[in-house]
Formats: structure tokens, C-alpha cells, sequence
């Protein structure tokens, strides 16, 4: 039942080429950073990866993608990360974007082994439809497109078939954990990490602290360590380093209204 490993790369070290992996974090946010950073040490690649927004530049998942260790992503947002949209418009990566709720409900039906649903979130878009370009040529023509999806009527209103989504790997960070695997997220941080956690078929958990089992409240369990395989104990210095993606101050000696 003890979960716990002794170091990031004992965790990853068989995290192969081509792997899937589905990992937590929005923005710089509940982001496994010392996971990701111990996969990138170890030169994996040809990765597929599930997240929301596939790090930031320099950041994360970022980190990775610079790198050039990721090939397919599956995600709903590419926001301000450069080197992301820079790979996906020149044709060297792949990106299935999905919307943001759907793509959190793809997560918890693979992990609940439910493996489609019906959604009206992308009726009448290229979501339902297909021709969603999910891969470029070098000269900008479409090399991938997105196939139509089966589309159903319930209840007058028109539903799409979403996929269920399950991945090889999942890698996500947590405030608190014991050694079964229970975790508990801090605030903005339980965004998508349940639900990465609960997708992924082997899941490694980053702790900031490590609790014996017992120590948390069946009650302030936010994922039941009956989905987590691994653990890994971060040092209080790697348990503080939580980057600011976006810093907003006001004027010296500004008069606060």
C-alpha cells in the first residue's frame, strides 16, 4: 500500500517513447513541474499529451514543447504560449482542441470507464462537423483534419458523441498526500488534476507535503488514492517554487480606491 517512491526520475523512468500522458495544471497553476522536469532530463519523446493548455513558454509542459518531445496534444487552450502556436501553424505538432468542459468530461469518463457521452457543447461548430485542422503542412494547407462526429437529438436539442479519454501516464501535483495515494489540491490548483489523475492508467502524484495514512480526513479527500499508483515527496524548496504567470501592481505610492 505504501506509494511512495524516492525520487521524480525512480518515478518517470519508465515513461517510454511514445507514451500518452494526461497532465493537471491550468496556466502555471497545480502544474507537476518536478515530474515534468525529471521527464525532460530523461530525453523521452514522441509524447501525447492531454492538458488544457500545454504549459507556458519556458514553463511546464513548455518545457517540453521547446524541446520538441511532444507530437500530439489534446487540449482547449493555446493562449499566450508562443512556441506552442509557433509548432502547431508550421506543422510540427498535431492539436486536437476541444472545448474546455468537454474536455474535462473526457477525462472523468475515461477514469470512470465510461467511454463516450453525448454533449451539446460544439453543435453546429467544426467540433460536430469536422474540419477542424489538427495538423498543418509546412505551407499552411491542412494536412489533418477533424472527422464529423455522430450528432443525436435528446430531449429537442441536438448532442454530440464525445470520446472518452484514457492516457498511459497521468502526472499531477497535489498540496497534501499520504502514502496510499489519498490526495488533497489547494485551491485554484484542483483545476484539471482530478480529473488527469483519475484518466491516466498509471498516475504519479507530486506531493507538496507527505502525511501518514490517517492524517487526512476521509471527508477532505479530494481523489481516493485508489487512483494514484505513485508518490513523490517534493523538498520544501521545490514544494515553494510556484511561478506568477501574470503580475499586476500599482503605481508607487498610487492612492488604492
Amino acid at each position: 500500500m505504501d506509494k511512495v517512491v524516492q525520487s521524480a526520475d525512480e518515478a518517470v523512468a519508465d515513461i517510454g517513447h511514445g507514451s500518452s500522458l494526461a497532465v493537471g495544471g491550468f496556466g502555471l497553476s497545480g502544474v507537476p513541474d518536478v515530474l515534468i522536469r525529471a521527464l525532460h532530463q530523461q530525453g523521452t519523446g514522441g509524447l501525447s499529451v492531454v492538458s488544457n493548455n500545454c504549459g507556458v513558454d519556458g514553463g511546464g509542459l513548455g518545457i517540453l514543447l521547446a524541446a520538441g518531445r511532444i507530437v500530439r496534444v489534446t487540449g482547449s487552450y493555446v493562449g499566450d504560449n508562443k512556441e506552442f502556436s509557433r509548432r502547431y501553424l508550421s506543422g510540427e505538432l498535431e492539436l486536437e482542441l476541444t472545448p474546455q468542459g468537454t474536455l474535462a468530461e473526457r477525462l472523468r469518463a475515461g477514469g470512470a470507464g465510461i467511454p463516450a457521452f453525448f454533449t451539446p457543447a460544439g453543435v453546429g461548430t467544426l467540433v460536430a462537423e469536422g474540419g477542424l485542422p489538427w495538423r498543418y503542412h509546412a505551407d499552411g494547407s491542412v494536412a489533418v483534419a477533424s472527422p464529423a462526429k455522430e450528432v443525436r437529438e435528446y430531449d429537442g436539442r441536438a448532442h454530440v458523441l464525445e470520446r472518452g479519454i484514457t492516457t498511459d501516464f497521468a502526472l499531477v501535483r497535489a498540496a497534501r498526500g499520504d502514502r496510499h495515494g489519498n490526495l488533497v489540491f489547494g485551491k485554484a490548483s484542483r483545476n484539471f488534476n482530478p480529473l488527469a489523475a483519475m484518466a491516466g492508467r498509471i498516475t504519479i502524484a507530486e506531493v507538496e507535503e507527505l502525511v501518514e495514512p490517517g492524517a487526512i480526513d476521509p471527508d477532505e479527500v479530494h481523489l481516493p488514492g485508489v487512483f494514484v499508483q505513485r508518490v513523490v515527496e517534493l523538498t520544501p524548496r521545490q514544494a515553494a517554487a510556484k511561478g506568477i504567470e501574470k503580475k499586476t501592481v500599482s503605481e508607487t505610492g498610487a492612492t488604492a480606491r
